[in-house]
């Protein structure tokens, strides 16, 4: 039962992790960058949003982006980062689909439990490759910027990767650890006899007598 529930409570983790790396991919506010202040530029209204695909700009009532399409001139960190987080969130997707066919209250035939047991390792440790995915990432991601374009802070999208890291690495230990087969108990023991009782719990005295026959003549 216990191993159970952590098998439940690793899936739910891990699809929130995955969830999280796939809106940290899918929007565009990784790091805010300003050229003079980070007060400075929001009192000027001129601060500028950085993801993988585009660079923002964020003013009162525009938000304008403009797509970042030159694949063979982007830095080596945004085109890292663009093939480690579609690799996340690919192989998040093929462990969520596993890790849900191994749910103990989902039954495929005559399925044995160890083979589901073993799906859902397979598919922990896809998770975990999600989580080290993402924490390259979204690490790599901002010390290029800050690199490149000087000052910034940190934007929603890379505190949804974070935490999605976090949940991915979280949730593909528990599957891992907790998944594995069990051995079977052995409950023979051969050093153990038992007897039942008979005739009061006495057993029967072996006669050792011997009569011997008297001859009359």
């Amino acid at each position: 039962m216990a191993n159970s529930c952590l098998q439940l409570g690793g899936f739910l983790v891990s699809c929130l992790g995955w969830m999280g790396v796939v809106i940290a991919i899918s929007t565009n506010e990784w790091v805010n960058m300003c050229k003079y202040g980070l007060n400075t530029c929001k009192k000027m209204d001129e601060l500028e949003a950085k993801g993988p695909w585009a660079e923002c700009v964020i003013s009162t009532g525009l938000y304008h982006c403009v797509s970042l399409t030159q694949i063979l001139d982007l830095p080596a960190y945004i085109q890292t980062t663009r093939a480690l987080m579609i690799t996340g969130s690919i192989l998040g997707f093929v462990a969520v689909v596993m890790l849900l066919m191994s749910m103990p209250c989902i039954s495929l035939g005559n399925e044995a439990q160890g083979s589901k047991n073993r799906r859902a390792v397979l598919g922990g440790v896809l998770v975990l490759i999600v989580g080290l995915c993402s924490l390259v990432s979204t690490v790599w991601f901002p010390i290029g910027a800050h690199q490149q374009e000087g000052l910034m802070s940190f934007g929603f999208s890379l505190y949804a990767g974070w935490i999605g890291t976090v949940f991915s690495l979280l949730g593909g230990s528990l599957l891992t650890c907790c998944s594995s087969d069990s051995p079977p108990r052995s409950f023979q023991d051969h050093n153990r006899f038992y007897y039942s009782k008979q005739g009061g719990g006495n057993a029967p005295a072996t006669s050792t007598t011997n009569h011997a026959k008297s001859a009359h003549v």
